[in-house]
């Protein structure tokens, strides 16, 4: 594993996690170093892609009736054609590849049980190289965070 960030890095990672709207002058001033630095290191860790600064939503508060996880089973052949037409989908927010029972994950946002039918009967299951797929509905967020520790140790 490559890790090009060092531990005030990993500071300001650790800060925007707790309050994503923190000024660089307050990250500098916790770190004791210029807000320069800190402008020039997160301009490195977004564009690097080791973070990306948003605001994250509760789509189930935002009106999402349908909120929920697709596994999906592929030909091994064909995962880059299936992730790439799953990522044009814009119910789709989220795509991995994965180990285990599924080789693909992909987490939705649908505003009706209608509108999810539709994605997955008129655009998921044409997906050529799809040779399975399973919904899962997510019924409650129990615990959703995003501001776990980035110790490089």
């Amino acid at each position: 594993m490559r890790v090009d960030i060092d531990q005030t890095d990993c500071r300001i990672i650790e800060l925007l996690q707790d309050d994503g709207r923190m000024p660089n002058t307050m990250i500098a001033k916790k770190l004791g170093v210029s807000e320069a630095t800190v402008r020039s290191r997160l301009n490195r860790l977004v564009k690097e892609e080791y973070i990306q600064i948003v605001a994250v939503s509760n789509p189930i508060k935002l009106g999402f009736e349908i909120v929920g996880i697709l596994k999906i089973n592929v030909d091994v052949k064909k995962i880059e054609h299936v992730s790439e037409e799953l990522s044009k989908i814009k119910q789709i927010w989220y795509v991995v590849h994965a180990t285990g029972a599924c080789d693909i994950y992909a987490e939705f946002n649908a505003k009706s049980i209608d509108e999810l039918n539709r994605v997955i009967s008129h655009k998921i299951h044409k997906i050529d190289g799809i040779t399975a797929t399973e919904t899962s509905l997510i019924l409650n967020y129990v615990k959703r965070r995003y501001d776990w520790k980035t110790s490089i140790d």
